[in-house]
């Protein structure tokens, strides 16, 4: 099972990137998956979540109405387009399968994409 990001890079507030994650090892279309993100120095914060098939759709408080999540199964792919980007959007971004919010247990990981906002 192998999950990789990409996507991350410096970016001037007020700018957009767009992460990618490209799965294999297992069939994406049966998860659950998660956009997790851990900014320097503080802890795993939950950024957005996308069923199986794509219809359920929930966002942080943070980036709801900035960023936006979607799922490609035929390609083995999920996206997180991120638009009006703050200097608080800085972290390191995971793409995580079938994750337990309440305690932020998920049990498969990317290795992370840094997201750097900055002018």
């Amino acid at each position: 099972v192998q999950l990789v990001e990409s996507g991350g890079g410096l970016v001037q507030p007020g700018g957009s990137l767009r992460l990618a994650c490209v799965v294999s090892g297992f069939t994406l279309r049966r998860y659950w998956m998660y956009w997790v993100r851990q900014a320097p120095g503080k802890g795993l914060e939950w950024v957005s979540g996308i069923s199986q098939g794509g219809e359920t759709i929930d966002y942080a408080d943070s980036v709801k109405g900035r960023f936006t999540i979607s799922r490609d199964n035929a390609e083995n792919a999920l996206y997180l387009q991120m638009n009006s980007l703050k200097s608080e959007d800085t972290a390191l971004y995971y793409c995580a399968r079938n994750c337990d919010l309440r305690t932020m247990m998920c049990d498969k990981w990317g290795q992370g994409t840094e997201v750097t906002v900055s002018s």
